[in-house]
């Protein structure tokens, strides 16, 4: 433990770590993953509730929600990106429980993407108060995926609208081969993406509100571009934020999805097929207790010592639905495994910034969103445990 204690101190030269940190540390030596499963359905509404106190306590108060609680500097500014794919999962969410206050929830983030959308249909990258404010591709893309929901549940015309002029924008701006290059995100590594097939996936759900207008052709030439990045064992090149030798897992969990979406879509075997390699690769590196580690190389062996909990809902999330496309028990097993893992790392109690949030990394000093409680890991979460939840109720998803 002083190791551990000594070597964090260290990243913040030497400076004091805050109560809040020693705390939550203690918990993870003590409690941590060895904790009891609180199941499904109680993480799902933690939560739900952690991501409402994150619109509610965001330091923009936009309507957005925070990107994060930072158990240093508390909470942040409003996450475009992130929100934007928020937004499906506060719908899912307020259809099931009949909740007009969650409906209302979703249209401030749908109200506020309206009010920032850059006029040639792009969204920014990083957060609201980043610098350089550009468009950016792969944020659009997230983006696109709340308009998308929000058109179709609302039927407001101003979200139709803007999915439009996003999801034009994105198909428009497509390289000849499938990849998006002009518009990257200056917030990270530079070079072509694999995993913008989850932008990809954005243009499959405007598709499904207006046909007949190349959103899904556009679509599936990008992931077709991405699969040539594929290696025989599944492994993806060119597919991390930063490091593309040991991607994060939440990175091959965006790749995986796109493809998996790609195939829903087209109903094409041979994307099936893709994305069973990838998940193949993954699910050997799963541990018995649902542990995963948060990088992983290209035989898929850890490449670091933590657990990127975002990844992990992401890939479990992957693994159920291949599932239900395969009826191979294996992916159910994995899927259910990874899941029950993040659901101990989280607290079912205690104040509101922590209770139902999921970590960046476990143990919370990890390398990403370090400690943090990240809001796309709750989103990701609720996402993953609903469809399981759904799997064990014997509820049949399209």
């Amino acid at each position: 433990m002083q190791n551990i204690l000594s070597k964090i101190r260290g990243a913040f030269q030497s400076e004091t770590l805050p109560p809040a940190v020693i705390a939550e540390q203690e918990w993870e030596r003590t409690v941590g993953a060895s904790s009891q499963d609180p199941g499904a359905d109680a993480v799902v509404s933690a939560c739900a509730e952690w991501l409402f106190v994150a619109q509610d306590k965001s330091a923009s108060a936009d309507g957005g929600v925070a990107r994060d609680y930072s158990l240093v500097k508390g909470w942040a500014v409003s996450y475009p990106e992130t929100t934007g794919y928020i937004v499906p999962t506060i719908i899912d969410l307020a259809q099931r429980k009949q909740r007009e206050d969650w409906h209302q929830r979703a249209r401030r983030m749908l109200d506020w993407f309206v009010k920032i959308q850059f006029p040639e249909g792009g969204f920014q990258g990083g957060k609201i108060d980043a610098s350089p404010c550009v468009p950016v591709t792969f944020n659009t893309g997230q983006i696109l995926l709340g308009l998308a929901a929000g058109a179709k549940a609302y039927g407001d015309e101003r979200y139709l609208t803007a999915m439009h002029r996003a999801a034009a924008w994105l198909r428009d701006d497509l390289d000849a081969d499938g990849c998006w290059r002009k518009h990257p995100t200056p917030f990270a590594a530079p070079g072509e993406k694999a995993y913008e097939t989850h932008v990809a996936w954005g243009l499959f759900e405007a598709d499904r509100v207006a046909p007949d207008n190349g959103y899904g052709v556009a679509g599936l030439r990008q992931v077709n571009w991405a699969l040539t990045k594929q290696q025989a064992n599944g492994w993806l090149d060119s597919n991390c934020l930063t490091d593309p030798k040991s991607p994060l897992t939440h990175t091959i969990g965006y790749a995986l999805r796109g493809i998996i979406e790609g195939h829903l879509l087209s109903g094409r075997p041979d994307l099936l097929e893709a994305a069973r390699r990838t998940a193949d690769g993954v699910l050997a590196a799963v541990e018995k207790d649902g542990r995963l580690f948060g990088r992983l190389d290209s035989q898929f062996r850890p490449a670091v010592d933590f657990v990127c909990l975002t990844g992990s809902v992401q890939i479990a999330h992957c693994m159920l639905l291949l599932w239900q496309l395969t009826n191979e028990q294996r992916y159910l097993d994995i899927g259910k495994r990874l899941n029950s893992y993040v659901r101990r790392t989280i607290h079912m109690d205690g104040p509101p910034e922590i209770r139902g949030g999921v970590k960046g990394s476990f143990p919370v000093g990890g390398a990403y969103g370090r400690f943090e409680f990240l809001n796309w890991a709750a989103k990701f979460c609720i996402d993953s445990n609903l469809i399981e939840s759904d799997i064990d109720n014997g509820v049949a998803h399209a």
